[in-house]
């Protein structure tokens, strides 16, 4: 059952129909015995619960509490309660896990998912990273690398952004001429390095046109209010 529930995290807000479930901020960075909130909007869907749920990078999804606007009650997972975490709403699509005096086990992804009865399907959200710290957090360290000579041959190349930063949740995004852009970007999972810090790589499909053009492309990694751009174009880097 929670193999199958990994999978629909994955696959079940691609299904056509299925109502659009939000979540906000992607990432949350607190500190130790702070409180940490994430939104949740269930779009299309007004009159079912919105359930959370905590998976650990490489682990099983937990089911952490589901509530209804309508309810007067919380129904919680093994391990988790009152008053520690708890789901309030501000409207019949809108929804809010809070929790409170956080530790540094609480880091996790949480995803938020509902009951679309259209089309009798779950949807789930994009889920929010959770990172809680012991201290101020450093800005992520970013290396942008450009195309390949060999790569600029075709009509496509990648561009390569590694971050290097203390913690594995970061929110990765590209600019290109300072416009955002929403498709051909590919990000990896973070990587725990020896110095204990984790690396991530993100990978942006541009056309070897607009590289010959000398656009600005820009790499953006957010964690919590610190936040890292490098920017890179053709006439200031050189290919092998």
């Amino acid at each position: 059952m929670l193999v199958t529930l990994c999978a629909l995290i994955t696959a079940l807000t691609c299904v056509s129909g299925v109502t659009v479930v939000t979540q906000k901020p992607p990432v949350v960075s607190v500190r130790k015995g702070e409180t940490a909130t994430m939104d949740c909007n269930l779009g299309i869907v007004t009159n079912e619960p919105a359930w959370w749920y905590k998976q650990i990078p490489g682990g099983v999804p937990q089911y952490v509490v589901r509530f209804r606007h309508d309810w007067s009650t919380q129904y919680y997972g093994s391990g988790f309660s009152s008053p520690k975490f708890t789901c309030t709403h501000q409207s019949t699509t809108d929804y809010r896990l809070m929790i409170k005096n956080v530790e540094e086990e609480d880091s996790a992804v949480y995803y938020c998912k509902t009951w679309d009865t259209s089309v009798k399907q779950y949807a789930f959200g994009q889920g929010t990273k959770l990172t809680v710290t012991t201290s101020s957090l450093p800005p992520p360290v970013l290396t942008v690398f450009p195309p390949s000579s060999a790569e600029l041959q075709s009509n496509t190349a990648s561009l390569v952004c590694l971050s290097s930063q203390s913690v594995p949740f970061v929110d990765v995004s590209w600019l290109a001429g300072g416009s955002p852009v929403s498709s051909g970007i590919s990000t990896s999972t973070a990587v725990q390095r020896p110095d204990q810090t984790y690396q991530i790589s993100s990978f942006l499909t541009i056309q070897t046109s607009d590289w010959n053009m000398d656009k600005v492309y820009t790499c953006k990694v957010s964690l919590g209010s610190q936040t890292s751009e490098k920017t890179i174009k053709m006439s200031e880097c050189s290919t092998e």
